[in-house]
């Protein structure tokens, strides 16, 4: 997670532009700023629950499971319906800060600090009276951010988990696996497979089946990054790297970690590095990734099926990502999307209704939301937004696809976009500006006959850059500017 900031100096550092996207409410469950210590006149189902989420899954009979900061893992009836008709029923505890939860058959899986711990109610009262313990094989230091996160299910039905480095006193990463995503295997052991990750609190497969996961900005990793996971991949931070001597490591760096280079010129020094499949600009798309989840809502959740969906902590926002594949590798382009949660995002999850589920908590740590802890939950109330929906890489620019028919008196202009590009400083300190910016010519906009595209020629691509979009004079048929112009794309591989 981030270091410690005021809001203040978080409010004044920040270039905040509110995502309030059209066709999109936020309905709240529970939210709160401390307990309830006794029932009142006023008291309400879920009162003196302190719901700070840290995993969320819905169990066989529509009940959601939701594990939460103090060990503990509540069944919630009737989400679905009125909010002060939900029931809250404690089905699990003593577990050590859970940090995801996955049902599996009839029972729970949850990722605590020490192991994936399996949870059963083999009596059918309601409550777990089994605690078996599924996967193991990682260090647990005491150290404060020792967080183990998971377990999420891929396309061929593995089980995946990702540790945080630890951080603060009695931080040991030299020892088993801190900062290293693995499957878990057949034998309940931990199989590594990537390295280089310093907080990736959030894991989820695509519609593919391929493993992507949320890391955050800080010691060598310049702004909030998403990788595509994959075996023998090192990712960017080095400091949990000592475990690639060990004998299970698919990880062998082959030459030394540069530092302070600008990061295209870290790539080519290192072979062994993999680059990010999109990075979430500072500032602009947010500052603490927390957990992303993909749209296979089937409309039910407006245009953005097949798009992830990622959580954002200290802004308490939800951006999208829509990716593509270039030469057999991820890259794609960061949305806006939604603003205004009540606390810090943590956890997203759809529902078979097509809602999106937000838990929540602030858990100490500085966010924009008003409250500590709490669930929402968003709904599509049948209106499509004016929004870039999709941004392709061309080889002599990017195709931009729009939800609902543009204008093409303004589409076709090339005056209605702007561009730059940019990279970062890949070095040990704790993020980087953007730096070798360049404004990138655009010399043509060219609409389709559907008019819900729009071809740019752009001039100046560079690979391994974010290339920054704004469309802000770009309107819909029905004369609407877009509520969200900008987009950032992660431009790995130029197309041939």
């Amino acid at each position: 997670m981030k270091r410690i900031l005021s809001l203040a100096v978080a409010l004044l550092a920040t270039d905040l532009r509110l995502a309030a996207t059209e066709g999109y409410a936020i309905q709240t469950i529970l939210t709160g700023s401390s307990p309830t210590s006794s029932r009142n006149a006023n008291w309400k189902p879920g009162d003196g629950l302190t719901l700070e989420v840290g995993g969320m899954d819905f169990m066989p009979d529509g009940k959601l499971a939701v594990a939460i900061r103090k060990g503990e893992v509540w069944l919630l009836d009737g989400v679905l319906g009125p909010p002060d008709q939900v029931r809250y029923t404690l089905f699990a505890s003593g577990l050590h800060e859970p940090l995801g939860v996955l049902r599996d058959g009839d029972s729970l899986l949850v990722t605590q600090r020490t192991e994936v711990t399996r949870l059963r109610d083999t009596n059918g009262d309601g409550v777990a009276d089994e605690y078996l313990t599924a996967a193991r094989g990682w260090n647990v230091s005491g150290a404060y951010h020792g967080y183990a996160y998971g377990p999420k299910r891929d396309g061929q039905g593995r089980l995946w988990v990702a540790l945080n480095l630890d951080m603060g006193e009695r931080s040991d990463n030299q020892a088993a696996w801190r900062g290293w995503s693995g499957i878990i295997g057949l034998d309940g052991a931990f199989v590594p497979m990537a390295a280089g990750m310093r907080s990736p609190c959030g894991l989820g497969a695509n519609r593919a089946g391929d493993m992507f996961c949320v890391d955050q900005q800080g010691t060598w990793i310049p702004a909030t990054p998403i990788y595509h996971l994959r075996r023998g991949a090192f990712y960017l931070n080095p400091e949990g790297i000592a475990s690639q001597e060990r004998p299970e490591s698919p990880v062998k760096l082959s030459a030394p970690v540069p530092n302070k280079v600008p990061y295209p010129e870290a790539l080519r020094a290192l072979p062994e590095m993999v680059p990010p499949a999109v990075w979430l600009p500072y500032n602009k798309m947010g500052r603490s990734g927390t957990d992303l989840v993909v749209c296979a809502a089937d409309g039910k959740f407006g245009p953005f099926d097949g798009q992830f969906f990622v959580g954002e902590f200290t802004d308490a926002k939800v951006s999208r990502v829509f990716l593509e594949k270039v030469d057999g590798e991820y890259q794609g382009a960061a949305f806006p999307f939604l603003s205004g949660f009540a606390s810090g995002v943590v956890r997203l999850l759809f529902e078979p209704d097509g809602s999106l589920f937000v838990g929540m908590t602030s858990r100490g740590w500085s966010s924009l939301g008003t409250q500590a802890y709490g669930l929402q939950r968003v709904r599509w109330n049948g209106v499509t937004p004016f929004a870039l929906r999709e941004m392709r890489a061309q080889p002599e620019g990017f195709e931009l696809v729009f939800t609902t028919e543009v204008e093409p008196a303004t589409a076709g202009v090339a005056s209605s976009y702007s561009m730059k590009s940019y990279t970062y400083l890949y070095s040990s300190a704790y993020g980087s500006a953007e730096i070798e910016t360049r404004p990138l010519p655009i010399t043509g906009a060219t609409v389709s006959p559907d008019r819900r595209s729009v071809r740019l020629q752009v001039g100046g691509l560079r690979a391994h850059y974010v290339h920054e979009l704004r469309a802000g004079g770009v309107r819909s048929a029905a004369g609407a500017a877009l509520e969200q112009p900008d987009a950032y794309y992660t431009l790995n591989r130029i197309p041939r």
